[in-house]
């Protein structure tokens, strides 16, 4: 052997230290893999706690046993009206619309590897929000009709906002600065339409622009109901190939992954899902910025982010709703509550983005 084939012989991992490296790997992923289920788990009972409580606590408390005999359909004095009509529809559009916005959230924060792709900044939202304000103010459509008008404005926004950047294929900065841009145009249209209104249409307008489960029953819940169980598998069934794409188009269509077609089928689900969800309570701010990078920090790298995104959506909904109900000394819409939590996390990342050269 010559002395070039030696040294690359030495550079070698010898068979017991390849074994070794294999079993560290191996070791890690299933750490890894137990971790997840491990938060998966306590993230589902912290939703039941909290979605318990809500149901309980109110200007009238009832008991466990009271709610679970309204839930099972039993006719309870005070409680079937209050925890059936108002308590119950309103904790499950929060549960349903916070994961909702989180698997959408973090489903365009993977696909383009950045986490300011979100809804709430790239116009999807704003797009929808102008939208409805539209609707209640000059076209005096009802309740049903907004939604439907929000739902079809909210994908026509994110079709617009996705074919202006695509330039052969679509660029995470390119299609953000694009969204940023739409949603600047359509917020100041939003505010030229509420300049315009009539007091009572305003006050309609502001409540659903702010983002507020106030209102909410069951005619409003069953539409992202069935929302959410249709388009959630099909965004889960894509996590393999989402989690391949933050190695690079050319290297996840070097592993046999369809990049334009995993990109169209998570932009239409993850727009259908945010759609859905703001016209049932509003453009809730911040929660699918948030819920990526809370879910990421707890979960750790290992496996796809998109389940535990979507349950911690689901988490911050229904605590903060609480949280402006009954703990903050005067009512606040939730929309409220998560826009505080929110903003302080967006000039975080501004100033990381400054200080590593504007890269996020």
């Amino acid at each position: 052997m010559n002395s070039a084939g030696a040294a690359q012989a030495s550079t070698l991992p010898s068979g017991g230290a390849h074994e070794a490296t294999l079993a560290a790997v191996v070791r890690t992923r299933r750490g890894g893999a137990r971790r997840r289920r491990i938060v998966i788990a306590g993230l589902a009972v912290a939703i039941a706690v909290v979605a318990a409580v809500s149901l309980m606590v109110g200007q009238t408390v009832y008991s466990p046993a009271q709610v679970v005999d309204v839930v099972l359909g039993h006719d309870v004095p005070g409680a079937s009206f209050t925890v059936g009509r108002l308590r119950l529809p309103r904790t499950a559009l929060a549960v349903l619309a916070g994961f909702s916005f989180g698997l959408a959230g973090v489903s365009f924060q993977t696909m383009l590897r950045n986490p300011l792709a979100s809804p709430d900044i790239i116009g999807i939202s704003s797009g929808a929000s102008a939208a409805a304000a539209f609707a209640i103010v000059t076209l005096h459509l009802s309740s049903a009709a907004v939604s439907v008008f929000a739902i079809v404005s909210g994908l026509a926004v994110a079709l617009l906002v996705y074919a202006l950047a695509h330039r052969g294929g679509v660029a995470g900065t390119r299609l953000i600065l694009i969204g940023i841009g739409v949603a600047a145009m359509l917020d100041s249209a939003t505010a030229y339409v509420l300049s315009q209104a009539a007091e009572w249409d305003l006050q309609a307008a502001t409540r659903w622009l702010t983002g507020s489960l106030n209102g909410a029953s069951w005619s409003g819940v069953v539409p992202v109901l069935v929302a959410t169980a249709v388009l959630t598998p099909l965004l889960l069934a894509q996590s393999g190939n989402l989690t391949t794409t933050r190695l690079g188009d050319d290297t996840a269509a070097a592993l046999g992954v369809r990049v334009d077609r995993t990109r169209l089928i998570v932009v239409v689900c993850a727009v259908g899902l945010i759609s859905f969800a703001t016209a049932a309570a509003g453009p809730i701010a911040f929660v699918a910025f948030l819920s990526g990078p809370i879910a990421a920090r707890i979960v750790g790298p290992h496996g796809s982010p998109l389940l535990p995104a979507a349950l911690v959506g689901a988490l911050l909904v229904l605590v903060a709703d609480f949280a402006g109900q009954f703990l903050l000394g005067t009512r606040f819409p939730v929309g409220v509550v998560t826009g505080v939590l929110g903003a302080p996390y967006l000039i975080y990342l501004i100033i990381r983005s400054n200080r590593q050269g504007g890269s996020l």
